[in-house]
């Protein structure tokens, strides 16, 4: 899977730079293999971006700026959803990438799926227990009957 991020080498807003940077600079921290694709220089680039970032992610001029970021053709996210999803410790979701072992997000998973087994076992007692008492429990409730005729309604 190679990680797609469309870059515009030649931005005249510092904001998008900033952007641009934090991304590659945190994709390279977390050795993600990534692709960077300058929109500025080629052509190629910037249609095939703005022809398959989806329609409810663009922006309402309809024009989505850099960073983008892909998996293969698959879209990610930008600049935006990125970042909530770092704040998250959600990136390798995010860039849709198993997380490696001892990551937050690999304990995270971890954790999950441990709570869920655990989960699991618990329903499976419970259903183990509801046959017990209730194969059991009628026969309690004659017996609670019974002492309480015995005694003559005393009980």
């Amino acid at each position: 899977m190679v990680i797609k991020v469309f870059l515009a080498s030649s931005s005249g807003s510092t904001a998008i730079k900033k952007k641009q940077q934090d991304v590659v600079a945190f994709l390279e921290a977390l050795k993600v293999d990534y692709t960077p694709l300058d929109i500025a220089c080629n052509e190629d680039n910037r249609m095939w971006m703005r022809q398959n970032v989806p329609e409810d992610k663009k922006p309402a001029n309809g024009i989505p700026l850099p960073p983008q970021i892909f998996n293969e053709e698959s879209y990610c996210g930008d600049y935006d959803t990125f970042f909530n999803a770092k704040e998250d410790n959600l990136v390798y979701t995010f860039l849709g990438l198993p997380p490696p072992p001892g990551s937050k997000e690999g304990q995270a998973e971890e954790e999950e799926e441990q709570e869920e087994e655990e989960l699991r076992q618990l329903e499976e007692q419970d259903e183990q227990g509801r046959a017990v008492v209730s194969g059991g429990g009628r026969g309690r409730r004659r017996r609670r009957r019974r002492v309480g005729r015995n005694t003559g309604g005393r009980g």
